[in-house]
């Protein structure tokens, strides 16, 4: 498991990386790659993946959060 929680933390810190400039992962606005990666990167902290040292990736979610029509993982059903 520690080995697999290292590999996951590593593909957020490239995501930090990626999100260290542009609003989104590919550029200004928001692509099916934003989609796809956000709905599991807010459950890293199940994985026991802290999102804490990843200040960019965290402000990333808050901005996908704020796209017009979003529903939360708590708000679906």
């Amino acid at each position: 498991m520690k080995a697999l929680r290292r590999q996951g933390a590593e593909a957020i810190g490239v995501m930090e990386r990626g999100l260290e400039g542009p609003a989104f992962l590919t550029g200004a606005a928001p692509t099916v790659a934003d989609i796809a990666l956000y709905a599991y990167t807010p459950l890293a902290g199940e994985a026991g993946i802290s999102l804490k040292p990843f200040s960019a990736v965290r402000a990333w979610l808050a901005r996908c959060a704020a796209l017009p029509g979003h529903i939360g993982m708590d708000q679906a059903s």
